[in-house]
């Protein structure tokens, strides 16, 4: 068995969303963490946030301690817009980002026009607030030079509002390597087994990349 500390998984996700069933198929060596919004989740009782400011300011003490060691964002639906903020805060703030960024069934930023209409799906006036402040925030320049985070793009066949075809356009999001993966089901296949059983093989190879890359530094 590896003496390394585990690869951290943090997930955000959007309504209809849970990652209760992961710790038992994201597989050795990968711990994986549910971030749930305010107002959603395990935290539906708290009050929602508006801003991307606000929301930030939730969860970034969670990812800055350089010394948590390599981990990875998932963000599903409304979810992926915050771990791109959130990754994109880390690089502005000078701190370690993540290791990988996966997204999934959500279009980039720059081509979310309508996206409640086209998805159907339930969507209070405060998510729509949150939706645009964190569609602006991405969309600013970065002052610190641009990602060059690895993207890892989840797609599903089934899903209108974010298939495979949608990679192309994540990918002017950072100037790292981009992969695409597909798995079944339509928007909510987080709930699935096959998502965090991907996620946990790609967990365990950033992290050996990570620290490989770590050690002959």
């Amino acid at each position: 068995m590896s003496d390394e500390p585990p690869v951290r998984l943090y997930g955000f996700a959007h309504s209809g969303g849970t990652f209760d069933h992961w710790a038992a198929n994201v597989g050795a060596g990968v711990e994986p963490v549910q971030v749930s919004l305010p107002g959603h989740g395990r935290r539906r009782r708290a009050s929602r946030v508006h801003t991307c400011e606000e929301l930030l300011a939730e969860i970034l003490p969670r990812l800055a301690d350089p010394r948590r060691g390599v981990f990875v964002l998932y963000g599903h639906g409304l979810g992926a817009l915050v771990a791109l903020a959130a990754t994109r805060a880390l690089h502005e703030a000078g701190l370690p980002g993540p290791a990988l960024l996966a997204v999934g069934a959500w279009p980039p930023p720059h081509s979310e026009e309508g996206v409640w209409q086209r998805a159907a799906l339930p969507v209070s006036h405060a998510d729509l607030r949150l939706a645009r402040s964190l569609q602006e925030a991405v969309r600013e320049p970065m002052t610190a030079g641009p990602l060059a985070t690895p993207l890892l793009v989840v797609a599903s066949e089934g899903n209108a509002l974010a298939p495979p075809a949608i990679a192309d356009d994540w990918r002017r999001w950072t100037e790292g390597p981009t992969w695409l993966r597909t798995v079944p089901g339509r928007h909510y296949f987080v709930r699935g087994r096959e998502l965090p059983r991907l996620l946990g093989r790609a967990c365990r190879i950033t992290g050996r990349l990570t620290r490989r890359t770590t050690s002959a530094a």
